[in-house]
């Protein structure tokens, strides 16, 4: 199933990226959490936004026969626990994703939309979708992310089982390491190479892509009259 989050901070709190690793922390035993992905919404002044108007997605796999009811509690709790006031926090969760709802995530990367909308098409689809303060516009961002991550063609990765926080893999690091970490497949951004080995500057943080439904990162060839490090830098992709 997806968790969808949005509009869970202001400018002077910690994010909805921190608050999605919390939320993967405090699953109940018969849940685990799988990648956290960041979704760029559309970023435009006639829509009210923290910073970059983000969204995240979590991936949360069940057990046989585990509650529902009370992984929803747990959800709820740790997000009135993390309110501030001045923001307007969302959240989405959907065992099935149909393409109603891929669809609404794919236009509220192109145009404004209402929260009145988002809540209709949650209906009609079956899937939760709750404010928790505020306007409790973060229900549109919740719904985009459920629907952007089921599609499996965009965002971010922020997190990924075993990755701890804050994480200390950065700068330049072999191929094999990237790997390691989970990241499927190492590509050069124009001409849609695959690269098996080498090195890689990945900067400060791991932040791959989510392209069908693998964890991509995306790299250019460093040019440069001074020899470099690594042969490769990592692209950050929204």
């Amino acid at each position: 199933m997806f968790l969808g989050l949005d509009d869970t901070d202001t400018l002077d709190t910690p994010g909805t990226n921190q608050l999605a690793r919390r939320l993967v922390a405090a699953l109940p035993a018969s849940f685990r959490g799988g990648l956290i992905v960041r979704h760029q919404l559309l970023f435009d002044s006639r829509i009210p936004y923290t910073s970059h108007n983000g969204s995240a997605s979590i991936a949360i796999e069940a057990q046989p026969g585990a509650d529902l009811g009370a992984l929803l509690a747990v959800l709820r709790r740790e997000i009135r626990d993390w309110y501030v006031p001045g923001s307007d926090p969302g959240l989405c969760l959907a065992e099935r994703v149909p393409p109603v709802v891929m669809d609404f995530g794919r236009r509220c990367q192109r145009e404004p939309v209402t929260q009145a909308e988002a809540r209709r098409i949650a209906q009609a689809a079956g899937v939760v979708l709750e404010g928790f303060g505020g306007t409790e516009d973060g229900v549109i961002g919740a719904l985009a992310a459920v629907g952007l991550r089921a599609a499996q063609q965009d965002g971010r990765v922020i997190h990924a089982p075993g990755w701890s926080w804050p994480d200390d893999f950065a700068g330049v690091q072999p191929v094999d390491a990237i790997v390691a970490r989970g990241v499927d497949e190492i590509r050069v951004l124009r001409g849609d190479i695959e690269i098996g080995r080498g090195a890689v500057d990945i900067g400060k943080h791991l932040r791959p892509s989510y392209r069908a439904g693998k964890v991509v990162l995306f790299v250019e060839r460093v040019m440069s009259a001074e020899p470099a490090a690594a042969e490769w830098r990592a692209i950050k992709l929204d």
